[in-house]
Parts: structure tokens; sequence; C-alpha cells
């Protein structure tokens, strides 16, 4: 799974504030997003996100 910067990650499990929608702030070995909830950081080793998500909103799919 390739992930983008600006794409919108949908996981499968909520973040304690109740938010499952993230947003990809930098990619690598390690993936760094913000909840558009309540808008804190987490990074996450790219693998261990991959067994998480739930699906993935491209970001140039939101710009049609």
């Amino acid at each position: 799974m390739i992930f983008s910067l600006g794409d919108t990650v949908i996981t499968r499990k909520a973040h304690p504030c109740g938010g499952n929608e993230w947003t990809v702030v930098r990619t690598g070995a390690d993936i760094r997003m913000q909840c558009k909830k309540c808008g804190s950081f987490v990074m996450i080793d790219a693998l261990k996100l991959e067994k998480r998500v739930k699906s993935i909103v491209r970001a140039e799919a939101k710009n049609d």
C-alpha cells in the first residue's frame, strides 16, 4: 500500500477522541498523520498502518 501526502486514511479502530479519519502529513518508513477531529499528530510504522487501514481517499480524488 502506498501513502501519499494529503491522503485521507480511514482506520478500522477509532482514536480516543472518537475520530477515525486521518490526513497523511509525512511519508517514509514511518507515516505521520493528523487526526481530523482533534488535530493531534501520530507517527506509525508503515507496515503497522497497512494492517489498520480500512480505506484511503486519495488526495487527487478530493480535488475533482
